[in-house]
C-alpha cells in the first residue's frame, strides 16, 4: 500500500490571506541583517561601523565554498556590529544599518555574464540566493551535484502545504511568467531535459495560470504542471519527489540521489530577476497573519526588516502577542524577540494571541499507535519520544531518527498531546554527539 496515501494530516487550511494584494513595504528606519542565514557556513561582515551602503552592496562575504554573501537591502549608514543568539540557538553576527530612505542602489551591480554552467553556478551564488521554500539550502550548491550523479528531473515546490501560508500561492499567480522563466533558465544551463512544477489542488487559479503561460510559450514538451491533491506534508522534499516520480531517496539520501534538483518556485523567480537585472536577493514576499494582527496579508519587506517594525507599518497588534513563529504552524521556529529581523528564508510571520498559543500540558502516551500511522516517513515517533528522553543513542539510531523530517505530523495527532517533535529534534542532536564521539574515539585508536 502506498504509505504516503494513508499517512499525513490534513490540519484547517487557515489561508486567510489567499486573496489579498501585495502591499510594498520599504519605510524601516533600521535594518538588522543577520550573517547567519542559510544552511552550513554563513557570511562574514565586511564592512564597519559608520560605512555608507547602499542597496544590494555586499556586505557580508561568504566563509566556506558553501556559503553565500550577504547585501544590504536599504542604502544608509552602518550603526552597530553585534553577535547575537539567533532563535534556532547558533551564534549570528548582526550589521544594523540606519535606512537614509534614498533607496540609492549599488553602482557596482551589473547583469551577470552566463555562458555555461559553471557562470550560470557562479551567478546564482553571486545573488545570495537560498531556498526560500524556508529550509535555506544555499542554491548554488544544489545546482553542483557530485559528478557521478545524473541528474534528469527538474521539480519545482509550488506544495504550499502548511497552514495559513500564501506568499508562495500569490508568486506563482501574479510572477507566473518570472517563475517559468526562471525554470527555464535552470533547465538551460544544467542540461536537465524536463521539468515539473508540482502544485496542490487548493490553488486553482495558480494553477491555471501556469497552464496557461506553459501552452502559450509552447513549453509543454519540456515543462509539466502536476496538481496533487492537498495533504500535508507534500511539500516536504522527499515526499515531493515520491509523488511526482515514484522515486524514493535513500536513507541518508539526497534528491541527487534519485536523480532529482528540487527547486522552490519564488527561489526560481529570484534567479530569473537576478539574471535579467542584477539584482541580488535583498527583499522577500512574506505572508503575515495570526489572531494578534491587525492586517493579515502578502507583503514585500526588505530582507533584515525587524518583526516588530514590519507589524508596525501594517497597522500594528490587535491582541497581545503570545506567540511569533518564523514559518508555518507545523515547521515553523518560535522566536523570542520581535526585534529579530526578516531571514532569506523566511515565507511567513505568524503571530499569535494566547489563546491561540495555549499548548496544552503532556499526559503519559496511550499506546495508540496515531503518530506512527500518522508519519510519512514510516517512522515509529514514540519510540524516538522516548529513546530522546532517557539519552539513548544507539536506539535513536536503530528507530531511525535522523530520517525524521519533523513535519510535526505526529505531534498534531497525540491525543495525548505529547511533544513528540521537539524531543525528536533534541534527539538527532543527541545521535549526532555519539557519532562524533564515536569517530573520534575511532581515529585516535588508530
Amino acid at each position: 500500500m502506498d504509505l504516503f496515501a494513508r499517512a499525513g494530516i490534513h490540519p484547517p487550511e487557515s489561508k486567510h490571506t489567499s486573496s489579498s494584494e501585495l502591499k510594498v513595504l520599504r519605510r524601516f528606519p533600521t535594518i538588522r541583517m543577520s550573517m547567519q542565514q542559510q544552511i552550513g557556513p554563513g557570511a562574514k561582515a565586511c564592512v564597519k561601523r559608520g560605512d555608507k551602503v547602499t542597496v544590494g552592496q555586499v556586505i557580508g562575504e561568504p566563509i566556506a565554498p558553501m556559503s553565500v554573501p550577504i547585501h544590504s537591502s536599504v542604502s544608509g549608514t552602518v550603526e552597530k556590529i553585534s553577535t547575537e543568539i539567533q532563535h534556532a540557538g547558533r551564534p549570528m553576527e548582526v550589521i544594523e544599518i540606519k535606512n537614509d530612505f534614498k533607496d540609492t542602489v549599488c553602482p557596482d551591480l551589473k547583469i551577470p555574464e552566463v555562458n555555461d554552467r559553471e557562470s550560470f553556478c557562479t551567478a546564482v551564488r553571486d545573488s545570495g540566493l537560498v531556498g526560500l521554500g524556508g529550509a535555506g539550502f544555499p542554491t548554488h550548491f544544489k545546482l553542483n551535484p557530485p559528478p557521478d550523479k545524473k541528474i534528469d528531473m527538474l521539480l519545482i515546490n509550488g506544495m504550499e502545504c502548511e497552514p495559513f501560508i500564501t506568499s508562495d500561492d500569490f508568486q506563482m499567480r501574479e510572477y507566473t511568467e518570472e517563475i517559468i522563466e526562471g525554470v527555464r533558465q535552470v533547465l538551460k544551463w544544467t542540461q536537465i531535459p524536463q521539468a515539473i512544477i508540482g502544485v496542490e489542488g487548493n490553488t486553482p487559479r495558480a494553477n491555471a495560470k501556469i497552464k496557461k503561460i506553459i501552452a502559450d510559450l509552447g513549453l509543454s514538451g519540456s515543462i509539466k504542471l502536476m496538481a496533487q491533491k492537498a495533504r500535508y506534508p507534500l511539500g516536504a522534499e522527499k515526499m515531493l519527489i515520491y509523488r511526482l516520480t515514484g522515486r524514493i531517496v535513500p536513507e541518508g539520501g539526497l534528491p541527487h540521489d534519485v536523480g532529482c534538483l528540487v527547486l522552490n518556485v519564488g527561489t526560481c523567480r529570484s534567479i530569473q530577476q537576478f539574471l535579467s537585472t542584477g539584482m541580488p536577493l535583498v527583499s522577500k514576499i512574506v505572508t503575515l497573519d495570526g489572531g494578534a494582527v491587525r492586517r493579515p496579508g502578502n507583503y514585500e519587506v526588505p530582507i533584515g526588516a525587524p518583526i516588530d517594525d514590519f507589524v508596525d507599518l501594517t497597522g500594528g497588534f490587535q491582541k497581545n502577542p503570545a506567540k511569533v513563529i518564523m514559518g508555518g504552524p507545523m515547521m515553523g521556529i518560535a522566536v523570542s524577540s520581535l526585534s529579530d529581523p526578516i531571514l532569506k528564508n523566511n515565507n511567513a510571520i505568524l503571530v499569535f494571541s494566547a489563546e491561540e498559543a495555549a499548548i496544552p500540558p503532556e499526559s503519559a502516551c496511550m499506546l495508540c499507535g496515531r503518530c506512527t500511522r500518522s508519519c510519512p516517513m514510516g517512522l515509529v515517533p514514540t519510540a524516538l519520544d522516548q529513546a530522546a528522553r532517557k539519552e539513548q543513542a544507539e536506539r535513536l539510531g536503530h528507530f531511525y531518527v535522523m530520517d525524521c523530517i519533523e513535519c510535526g505530523c505526529c505531534t498534531y495527532v497525540c491525543p495525548a498531546k505529547r511533544y513528540l517533535v521537539q524531543n525528536i529534534r533534541v534527539g538527532k542532536q543527541i545521535y549526532r554527539t555519539a557519532q562524533t564521539a564515536k569517530k573520534e574515539a575511532a581515529n585516535a585508536n588508530a
